[in-house]
C-alpha cells in the first residue's frame, strides 16, 4: 500500500463518525499494512465482538493479535505503525483518534476457522465467535462478577440465536468444557436465558 493511499485512508478514518465503521476501517488498514510486511493480524476480544454484532456492542479501542509470525521486535512494531502515523508503542498506539493495541500471538482453542470479512482497505480476520462467547462468559464470572462482560456475552449470544451470525453450537460446548475454561454450566445457562428472553429455540435441546 503506497504512502499516498495510507494517508488518504487515515483522513477517511479520522473523519468517520460511526464508531463501529471507524474501527472496521482502521482494522482493515492495519491488517493490509502489516500484511505488506508478511504479518497477519487478527481482531480479538471486544473489538471482534463489536464487528460480529455490527455495533450492538461497541468497544472503546481496537485489539489485534499476531497470527503469523508469532513475534515482532519492538523496532519492527514501531516501524510498521510509523507508516500509519501512529504515536505511542510498543504495543499500544493512537491512530486516527483510536487507540490500537497490537498484542502477542493469538491464543485460540476453537476448531472453527478464523472468520474473514472484507473491509474498505482490505480483508479483516477475526477470532472465531465460538471462543469469544465462552471467553466473555468466563470473564463475566471469574474472578468475580463482571456485568460489562456478561452484557457483552449476552449481545453475542443474541446475535447467534437470531442467526445474525453463523455459530457452531457444538463447538461452543466443546470449548466451554475444556480444562482451560471449565465453565459449560455457566455458558449453557446464559444461552438458555437469552433464548427464553428472545422466545427462540434453545440450540441444545436437540443436542443433549
Amino acid at each position: 500500500m503506497t504512502h499516498e493511499a495510507i494517508q488518504k485512508a487515515l483522513l477517511d478514518i479520522s473523519e468517520e463518525k460511526d464508531p463501529t465503521l471507524k474501527h472496521l476501517k482502521l482494522a482493515s488498514l492495519c491488517s493490509t499494512v502489516f500484511l505488506d510486511h508478511q504479518v497477519e493480524l487478527v481482531v480479538v476480544g471486544d473489538s471482534a465482538i463489536e464487528f460480529y454484532t455490527e455495533g450492538a456492542y461497541t468497544s472503546g479501542d481496537l485489539d489485534m493479535c499476531l497470527l503469523a509470525p508469532s513475534t515482532l521486535s519492538a523496532r519492527q512494531r514501531q516501524e510498521i505503525m510509523g507508516k500509519l502515523g501512529a504515536s505511542g508503542g510498543p504495543r499500544s498506539w493512537q491512530v486516527a483518534g483510536v487507540f490500537v493495541d497490537i498484542l502477542g500471538e493469538l491464543e485460540n482453542l476453537a476448531h472453527t476457522q478464523i472468520r474473514r470479512i472484507q473491509g474498505p482497505y482490505g480483508e479483516v480476520r477475526m477470532n472465531p465467535v465460538e471462543e469469544l462467547l465462552v471467553e466473555r462468559v468466563l470473564v463475566s464470572v471469574y474472578p468475580g462478577e463482571h456485568p460489562p462482560a456478561r452484557d457483552c456475552a449476552k449481545k453475542l449470544a443474541t446475535a447467534a440465536l437470531l442467526q445474525d451470525i453463523e455459530l457452531d453450537w457444538r463447538e461452543v460446548k466443546r470449548v466451554a468444557n475444556l480444562k482451560e475454561y471449565g465453565i459449560w454450566p455457566q455458558v449453557r445457562q446464559l444461552i438458555h436465558e437469552q433464548a427464553e428472553t428472545l422466545k427462540v429455540g434453545f440450540p441444545y435441546d436437540s443436542h443433549e
